[in-house]
């Protein structure tokens, strides 16, 4: 029987296979994931965005970055590199000779396949002669012969050798190991076990663990799980945290101590530059003795950011540190306002003090006001290129009173124009570019109450889901609605409210207010099927009048129509007394009037099912878009931010979320939207008050980047009472008195089949 057997590869052939194979696998790959994209492409979307964001601090970093980097380059040589090895071990490997050929006795004698038997011994003869070792041939070639010569003449052999290739029967299997020959040589038997041993002893656990140990100290977002434990505490210790405060806490991070971040750094020189900033910033809580305020690492940290928001001129040296802090900043609000939030939720159930709702709020503040490099108390039009301090008062005067980037908007370009006139004229196009190039956000809100029959009643303790539609559009486009112009006749006018009516209605989705409809026309269908019925001979008369006018004229007045009808009413009114003849024709068929208040049943049931079918279709086109929604990965890059003094390219992201302003609290947790280019729509629930009553909240949208485009909505909220809760429904209530008659209906039917057999017999 075959066995089997396990053998180096001593010619070191089958490591070649193995190596292609293995170099092949990491090339491929890496050169489609790692191969630098046309750099082209990067410097034609940069210039696409010099007109706008020309003047950005970002974009002058890029542009240098781009000039200086060699990162490419060396991407592109190692990826050749790595090509030009595959390609030279698919050419050594082309040219290795097969060692497993299979066994052809016809070759080895040089026959053609087929011959017959007396050739064959013919040519053994011939080859016999040459080949024989006592003729001073090879010993090798004549036993080949021999084989091949036993295999085509002997039975035996030839069966074996159509059935296993050899006439010697079945081998074993061998399998060979791809090492080359010198690992498996004996001399270099230790220096191999110390490569091993130095490999997967040493290094890998070492690697390991040193990754293990560095991604579990951060989280999800690429933070210090020490500081969002910091966090944690100061806002359970700060519930209602000012701005000061808040900037004290935020420097505070671990990010910026050089012992747990290598990007981090402490100069020499901080202990001279340093203490100058903090003498020309004021009051910066330097003698606060509460650690970590006081460390040298919070300490300058929060030099740089009050200087950055002060726009203050700092060394070079110190202005690293400074892009470096402004840098990580964004990311450390944002996981503030997540350790808010999970804070304030997790005390109304456990009930200690939670961050208050301006805690919150100062932290997306925060981020805005570091993003554009501005105080709390600026003015957002020191957002736009070329404006300064003393350019302000011509804005805030009595005539014009531009104090927001939304009054700027809302000027005539006459009187935009003659307010800036302190620009000229290069300069007045970049600003109104810049303004152009803002977001101008528009929200639609609907309010209802998912997996419930009436999705419109919100009842006490229910899940409301709050559908919020964001519409994004630059403010030139507003610019160009002011512009356009507007018909003031009044029939014009007409039209137009007609269209924007029409299209309104067309705009409505099928699932919206379905129940009202539905209701609003079984009523009124079931208000005209009782006219009808109380007045079925008028409607006859109608009928006939009708069909008669349609055959005879064309076209109608509508004081014609209403002639006839008072004419029909009068007839009525004077032929009450001979009513009998037609009330006998109509008692003559009653089940004609039995088909018809069937039919009209039947017509109401089959609408109301339509009405069903629509909105079970709608609910289900919801539920599916809102799968595909969780499923789908957008992509974040959304719009450029126009940051003056921002060292990064930051995207245009939004913060969603329903507040109550009155009692100072969150509503519902606030969405992070980073996906919004042109239009999102973002779902927020929240659990319904306990009480009912009314109540009025706030839908709130505030940018990440931006100051004075925030936006807040009412919400109206009325609470009803929560339905009871049925312990037994009704359909499950048989009566008893429909168990008899099914008990008597089967009896009667077994007393009939006696009956049957008797009469059969």
């Amino acid at each position: 029987m075959a066995g089997q057997q396990f053998q180096y590869d001593d010619s070191g052939n089958t490591f070649f296979y193995f190596l292609t194979s293995f170099v092949g696998l990491i090339v491929i790959p890496a050169t489609y994931y790692l191969w630098p994209r046309d750099q082209n492409a990067e410097q034609l979307r940069l210039k696409s965005l010099r007109r706008v964001h020309g003047r950005c601090l970002w974009y002058r970093l890029r542009l240098m970055k781009s000039q200086q980097s060699i990162v490419p380059t060396l991407k592109k040589a190692a990826l050749l590199f790595g090509w030009l090895v595959f390609v030279l071990l698919a050419y050594k490997v082309s040219k290795l000779d097969r060692e497993y050929q299979e066994y052809n006795p016809y070759e080895v004698l040089s026959l053609d396949p087929g011959a017959s038997l007396s050739e064959i011994k013919k040519q053994y003869r011939v080859l016999s002669l040459k080949y024989h070792p006592d003729k001073g041939g090879d010993e090798a070639t004549f036993m080949r012969i021999a084989k091949a010569y036993a295999a085509l003449t002997n039975e035996q052999s030839r069966q074996n050798w159509e059935m296993y290739g050899n006439p010697d029967g079945p081998g074993a299997t061998s399998f060979g190991i791809a090492l080359p020959a010198w690992i498996v040589d004996q001399k270099n038997s230790m220096l191999v076990l110390l490569v091993y041993g130095l490999a997967f002893m040493v290094i890998l656990p070492v690697v390991v663990g040193t990754w293990w140990y560095r991604s579990i100290r951060y989280s999800g977002d690429q933070i210090l799980i020490n500081t969002t434990q910091l966090f944690m505490h100061f806002m359970c210790k700060t519930p209602n945290m000012n701005m000061k405060r808040l900037v004290m806490v935020l420097t505070a991070a671990l990010e910026f101590d050089p012992r747990n971040n290598k990007e981090a750094t402490i100069r020499p020189t901080d202990n001279v530059e340093v203490p100058q900033l903090i003498r020309e910033l004021g009051n910066i809580n330097v003698k606060k003795k509460e650690p970590p305020f006081y460390y040298p690492y919070s300490l300058k940290a929060r030099v740089l950011v009050l200087a950055h928001l002060a726009r203050m001129d700092v060394s070079e040296e110190l202005e690293e540190d400074q892009r470096f802090v402004v840098k990580k900043t964004p990311a450390l609000l944002q996981e503030m306002i997540n350790v808010g939030c999970q804070l304030i939720f997790m005390a109304n159930s456990r009930g200690f003090s939670a961050p208050r709702l301006v805690t919150i709020e100062n932290c997306m503040k925060l981020t805005q006001m570091i993003v554009q490099g501005l105080k709390e108390s600026k003015s957002p039009l020191l957002q736009l290129p070329h404006f300064e301090e003393e350019h302000l008062r011509y804005c805030i005067s009595k005539k014009y009173k531009v104090r927001t980037l939304q009054d700027l908007v809302s000027l005539k370009d006459s009187d935009r124009r003659n307010m800036l006139r302190f620009l000229g004229e290069e300069k007045y196009d970049e600003v109104m570019a810049v303004l152009g190039s803002f977001p101008h956000i528009t929200m639609d809100i609907k309010l209802q109450v998912l997996d419930d029959e009436d999705s419109s009643n919100i009842t006490a303790g229910s899940i409301v889901t709050v559908t919020v539609t964001l519409n994004r559009k630059r403010m030139v486009d507003v610019f160009e609605q002011e512009q356009e112009p507007v018909p003031c006749q009044g029939d014009e006018a007409a039209t137009t409210e007609e269209a924007q009516g029409d299209t309104s209605k067309a705009k409505t989705k099928v699932w919206q207010n379905k129940n009202k409809g539905a209701k609003k026309t079984a009523k009124s269908k079931k208000k005209k099927l009782t006219k009808k019925k109380a007045t079925p001979a008028p409607a006859k008369n109608k009928q006939a009048n009708g069909s008669v006018a349609g055959n005879e004229v064309t076209t109608t007045t509508t004081t014609t129509v209403a002639t006839v009808a008072t004419k029909e009413e009068d007839d009525d009114g004077s032929d009450k007394g001979s009513e009998s003849d037609e009330g006998e024709a109509n008692k003559d068929s009653p089940s004609e009037r039995d088909e018809d208040s069937d039919k009209q049943s039947d017509t109401e049931v089959d609408e109301m099912a339509g009405d069903d079918e629509e909105e079970w279709e709608a609910l289900q086109q919801s539920i599916q878009r809102r799968e595909r929604a969780l499923l789908e990965t957008k992509s974040k890059v959304t719009h450029p931010v126009y940051s003056l003094y921002f060292p990064e390219e930051k995207q245009e992201w939004w913060w969603l979320y329903i507040a109550d302003r009155r009692e100072h609290t969150l509503v519902s947790m606030p969405c992070h939207v980073c996906t919004l280019k042109d239009t999102e729509e973002v779902e927020l629930k929240f659990s319904a008050p306990s009480k009912t009553g009314n109540y009025q909240y706030s839908v709130i949208l505030r940018s990440d980047s931006y100051l004075g485009l925030d936006q807040i909505k009412p919400l109206k909220l009325e609470v009803h009472e929560a339905k009871a809760m049925l312990d037994n429904h009704p359909q499950w209530d048989i009566p008893d008195t429909e168990e008899e008659d099914e008990e008597q209906e089967d009896s009667d039917g077994i007393e009939e089949s006696e009956d049957d057999d008797e009469d059969n017999d």
